[in-house]
Order: structure tokens, then C-alpha cells, then sequence
């Protein structure tokens, strides 16, 4: 009789322990579940939220770091120190002889690049869901979709970008380039849409179709780089940060984080070419090789790193509003069915 209550009560035990192991297995699998972070791929979206949204976080973006990439532009044209020692400096300078306008010379011209936002992180998606066919590797989707999206993207930025940094050289650094605005009298928007007609209509004449794909080769070497090298170390330091973190912190916050550490990253690495890029689009330059001969004549291999500082700290907030925005996006871009399937 003792026997068989002792039989039944080990027989008991024994079920509560397998019990209390597979409820511990699998709180563990949750929580190591939710610590990983799962990347939305392009067919878990709702394609007619994600274009809309889009649109919105794209244009915030590219107001938010105007400014910077305007002292960037004026910091890597200059010969040595002859206008600006250095971002602060030009800052200062900009604001108190253009005033608050001045930093966001040419500005107009550049919310048309919402067609290449778009564009680049549509190819993103459709590259990242193409190769996926043939690798699970997440470094080498986000390698390869990276510089594919750049690739697209610069193709219809750089006659924008072409003229916008003319725009941008008006005012202090005008002497800087081949081309010049006629002072105009009227209203804000006639003034920029007269001042945009005039520059274009100089480049035109000087160069033809060609002056607005000028510095294209350039272009693309400083950032097919640098998105091929963003994407990579993003996810990378996004996953280390996840295995350093509580496991109840909020994936947004590691990201944002990553963000700016994978835009530092990139932006020291593709920083040399995108000087080149610089002087080649706004002095008119045609030979890349030639502009990169000069540079290192005349300034040496720390002019290399010219606007360096001012492109770090422009893209690192520009990481952050992207990465939370882009994040974002994605996850109010979700199908209704896949909403509470991901950690936030």
C-alpha cells in the first residue's frame, strides 16, 4: 500500500518537474525571442500604408539635416581654412551674415529627391526579398540590397543634388563656384524659383544635359560604399546591442542606437571620395582622378578628411530620425495579421 502511493507520489513529482521544465524552456524561448530582433521584411507590408507614410518621414528627414549638409558642402569645396575653420565656425558665420535662411539655401530644390527616397528603399525591400532566395545570410542581403538601392536612388539625385549645391555655395561661398545668382527683389517663393530657373539655365549653357550629371561617377563611388557599408553594420550592432541589453528593452531604442554607430562607421570609411565628389560637382571638374591629385598636393591627406566632423554629426542625427522613422513605418506598415506577432 505504501509502496503504491510511493510509486504514484515519485510518479507525480516527476510530471511536475517535466511541467515546471517545459514552462521554463519556453519562457526562455520567448524571452530569447523577443531579445532577437526581427527584421520586417518587404512581404510582411501593407505596400499602400508604406508609401504614404513614407513620403512624410522622408521630407521630416531631409529638413531636419539640411543645415548640417549645407556647412558639409561649404567645409569641403573651401581651399584649406580661406572662408571657415571649421562646423561650429561655419555655423556661426552662415547664421549671423544669411541668417536662419541661409542654412537652408537650395533647400526647395531637394524635397523633388522624394521620388529617389522612395526609390531607394523600395529597391532596398525588393533586392533584400531577391536574394533571400538564394542566401539566409542577413550581412550579405543587406550588403547587396544597400548598394543596389544607392545605385537607383543616385541616378535620379544627382542632377538634383547638382543644383542644389550650387544653390548652396550662394551667399559667403559664391567665389567658390562657376556659377552665380542675380540678386533678385520680391517674394520668398518667386526669389527661389527665379534664382533655381537661373542656375539651371547656367549649367545648361555651360555644360548641356551633361553639367547635371556631373560628378555622377563620384557620386557613386562615395555611396553605393556607404549604403553597402550602413546596412551591414547596422544589423550588426543592432544584434550586439540586443545581447547586451535587458531583455526588456524596447528593440526602438537598440536600434536607434545602432543607427548612429553604423552612419559613423560609414561616413569615415566613404569620407574621402565624398570630398572628390564635392569639388568635382560644384568647381566642375570632370576627372576624379585629377581632383584627388590636387587635393593631396595642395592640402595633403588630411584634406581627406575635410567636412568630416559636419558629416558625422549630420548623419548621425539623420540615423536616428531614419532608423526610429524607418523602424516606424514599418511597423504601422505591418498587415493586421502580423501586428501583435512582433516585439516593439
Amino acid at each position: 500500500m505504501c509502496s503504491t502511493k510511493a510509486r504514484k507520489f515519485n510518479r507525480f513529482s516527476f510530471n511536475m518537474r517535466v511541467a515546471w521544465d517545459s514552462c521554463r524552456a519556453l519562457q526562455a524561448g520567448n524571452m530569447q525571442q523577443k531579445r532577437n530582433i526581427q527584421i520586417i521584411e518587404w512581404e510582411d507590408l501593407d505596400k499602400r500604408k508604406f508609401y504614404s507614410f513614407g513620403v512624410f518621414m522622408t521630407m521630416a528627414i531631409r529638413a531636419t539635416v539640411y543645415p548640417a549638409t549645407l556647412i558639409r558642402t561649404r567645409l569641403q569645396v573651401q581651399k584649406g581654412k580661406s572662408l571657415y575653420t571649421g562646423t561650429y565656425d561655419a555655423f556661426r558665420k552662415i547664421l549671423r551674415a544669411e541668417g536662419l535662411r541661409g542654412l537652408y539655401r537650395g533647400f526647395m530644390v531637394t524635397t523633388f529627391t522624394l521620388v529617389s527616397g522612395q526609390a531607394y528603399i523600395t529597391t532596398y525591400e525588393l533586392v533584400r526579398k531577391y536574394v533571400s532566395n538564394y542566401s539566409k545570410d542577413n550581412t550579405l542581403k543587406s550588403l547587396v540590397a544597400g548598394g543596389s538601392a544607392s545605385l537607383v536612388a543616385q541616378s535620379i539625385t544627382v542632377p538634383i543634388d547638382v543644383i542644389s549645391q550650387q544653390l548652396m555655395m550662394q551667399g559667403q561661398g559664391e567665389h567658390l563656384t562657376r556659377f552665380k545668382v542675380k540678386p533678385k527683389m520680391g517674394a520668398t517663393h518667386s526669389v527661389f524659383f527665379s534664382q533655381t530657373r537661373d542656375i539651371i539655365g547656367q549649367i545648361f549653357a555651360a555644360d548641356g544635359i551633361r553639367g547635371f550629371y556631373r560628378g555622377y561617377v563620384a557620386s557613386l563611388l562615395t555611396y553605393i560604399p556607404n549604403s553597402a557599408v550602413w546596412w551591414p553594420f547596422y544589423h550588426f550592432y543592432a544584434e550586439q546591442l540586443s545581447k547586451m541589453a535587458p531583455s526588456n528593452c524596447p528593440h526602438l531604442v537598440l536600434q536607434a542606437v545602432a543607427g548612429p554607430l553604423a552612419a559613423a562607421t560609414a561616413s569615415t570609411v566613404t569620407n574621402p571620395m565624398d570630398v572628390i565628389r564635392a569639388r568635382v560637382q560644384v568647381e566642375g571638374r570632370t576627372s576624379v582622378i585629377e581632383t584627388f591629385n590636387q587635393l593631396i598636393r595642395e592640402e595633403g591627406f588630411w584634406g581627406m578628411t575635410k567636412g568630416l566632423s559636419a558629416r558625422i554629426i549630420s548623419s548621425a542625427p539623420t540615423a536616428i530620425v531614419m532608423v526610429v522613422g524607418y523602424e516606424t513605418l514599418k511597423k504601422l506598415s505591418l498587415r493586421p495579421e502580423l501586428v501583435d506577432s512582433r516585439h516593439w
